[in-house]
């Protein structure tokens, strides 16, 4: 019988779950916060069910002899080391859906609050002060609502705000023109959603492309007397400009429900009048608690007695016999993904994904579901196997899938489309006989490049002293060259340079990069 731990505080019925699927369970809800305590007992266990108190490190895992699975009720995993569960054979899941509708019901509260100053209202009366004059609100109705990221809860929040007759713009990357009009909002580029809303809510993932997507420089092009509110994660604004905003009037108000640093003790914006905070209150309530215990309970039993797999973040589906032809492929599909994600600067319409040769023959689903992962992690950092098709679905991206017999002289190769409102681009690949990824095709260029962790990827004009210049500015800027790869379409038209360096490039170099003299687009490229 596998044995699990609840190392936090879930749910009686979750508990009972456990045992009517015929699993042992121990429940300590207070052992979580017992860092040596859980790393005494751990290695009893097959499977572990948290919340976020229980900090799951390298150094717990270590300990985890016999760990298999590791349920997060909630969807953030930040206090999971998943790279190191990874590494054990462990696999992590989450409950990705189980409080969208309770945070996005705080986010409009939050809203509500704001436009009407209710917290400050309440505490003034409370005082005995009867300030009627001082707390002037706005009505939300024929206001702009501008939602960045309009996913399972940015749409649920859109619902909502339509039902309080407000009109609903939204920026989503992956969002598509006929789910926009599904949901009955308009789709929007950032930049106009800024200069036009009343009120802007934030329901996107933290990643390196959303850090401080509400910056100083983003305040400058909204409105006066625009109202922010966040119930998604801390980092998205950048909470030193917010504070200046609100100081200047820029701002009329902000509603946080996250910050930078949480918990958030000493934080610059408490002392401001116009602020709303609360305490990480999203998915805070009792409906909400209690699906997600019921979820995670029933996902881990399932693995552990079925070997079925839900919501995991780091396992393929893949049966113990399709997994060593398949891997290789998988790992393909994903890289090639993520080359397209990485160099996708405008709203994805759709993907395609061409299967040729012997690879045409295999259990092409779990591949195509690395390759929308890969498309999608840039600006989407929870997404995985599991989810990215759903996503897709839900963001209107068309996902098409070819399979055809071996044509040119690849024994097998994956082709990635991204099709956007303003072209397409394809990257292709292929498995060399070391069980290495490799791509042999970039926008109908060939070339042949093995991938690594850190790439620069260049397209410029085919004109003599440019790789010269390249190389000479690289070497100026201390960056090593590992790889130099090179392609183009003919002479003196549009060429390729993928570049394998050691480090990671910062902004700054980046910038040089570009501006010199032939370059057409620069990125850097991390796999």
């Amino acid at each position: 019988m596998p044995k699990v731990l609840v190392s936090d505080k879930l749910s009686p019925t979750a508990v009972q779950i456990f045992k009517d699927n015929g699993v042992e369970v121990d429940y300590l809800p207070d052992l979580g916060k017992d860092k040596d305590k859980l790393l005494e007992v751990i290695g009893q266990y097959d499977g572990l069910a948290i919340r976020s108190a229980t900090k799951v490190t390298e150094k717990i895992l270590s300990a985890a002899t016999n760990l298999k699975v590791i349920g997060r009720a909630g969807i953030g995993v930040d206090n999971v080391d998943i790279p190191a569960a990874t590494a054990k054979g462990i696999i992590v899941m989450n409950t990705p859906f189980g409080n969208s509708i309770t945070t996005a019901e705080h986010a409009i509260s939050m809203m509500l609050s704001l436009a009407r100053q209710i917290p400050e209202a309440d505490a003034s009366t409370r005082a005995s002060k009867w300030e009627k004059n001082r707390f002037m609100g706005v009505e939300v109705t024929n206001k702009t609502l501008g939602i960045v990221g309009a996913g399972n809860i940015g749409s649920i929040v859109a619902d909502r705000a339509q039902g309080l007759k407000m009109k609903v713009i939204a920026f989503d990357p992956f969002l598509s023109p006929e789910r926009a009009l599904d949901l009955g909002v308009e789709k929007v580029e950032l930049e106009e959603l800024f200069a036009r809303a009343d009120f802007i809510t934030l329901h996107t993932p933290l990643t390196e492309q959303t850090r401080n997507i509400i910056s100083a420089d983003a305040f400058e092009t909204m409105k006066k007397g625009v109202r922010i509110v966040n119930c998604a994660r801390g980092g998205l604004i950048d909470e030193a400009a917010l504070a200046e905003a609100l100081k200047s009037g820029k701002v009329a108000g902000a509603a946080l429900d996250v910050f930078l640093e949480e918990p958030a003790v000493d934080n610059p914006l408490f002392g401001l009048p116009n602020v709303i905070c609360t305490p990480h209150l999203g998915a805070s309530t009792t409906e909400a608690q209690e699906n997600v215990a019921l979820q995670v309970a029933e996902q881990i039993s399932a693995y552990l007695m079925t070997g079925e797999i839900t919501n995991a973040l780091n396992f393929p589906s893949i049966s113990a016999e399709e997994a060593p032809r398949l891997t290789p492929f998988v790992k393909l599909a994903e890289m090639l993904g993520s080359f397209a994600g990485q160099l996708t600067e405008t709203s994805i319409k759709g993907i395609r994904v061409e299967y040729e040769g012997a690879v045409a023959a295999l259990n092409t689903r779990p591949m195509t579901a690395a390759a929308l992962t890969g498309v999608m992690k840039p600006l989407l950092a929870d997404v995985n196997m599991v989810s990215a098709p759903a996503i897709a679905k839900e963001r209107g991206i068309q996902v098409e899938t070819v399979n055809r017999e071996q044509q040119g002289a690849y024994e097998s190769y994956i082709r990635l489309t991204v099709i956007t409102e303003r072209q397409e681009r394809s990257v292709a690949g292929t498995i060399f006989g070391n069980g290495k990824p490799r791509v042999i095709q970039v926008k109908s260029i060939n070339m042949e490049a093995e991938l690594a962790p850190n790439m620069l990827y260049i397209t410029n004009e085919d004109k003599p002293g440019f790789i010269g210049r390249l190389g000479t500015l690289l070497g100026q800027l201390g960056i090593n060259i590992a790889n130099f790869n090179l392609g183009r379409l003919d002479v003196g038209s549009d060429a390729i340079a993928l570049v394998t360096i050691d480090g990671v490039l910062d902004e700054d170099q980046l910038k040089q990069i570009t501006a010199l003299e032939g370059v057409k687009q620069a990125k850097s490229l991390r796999f």
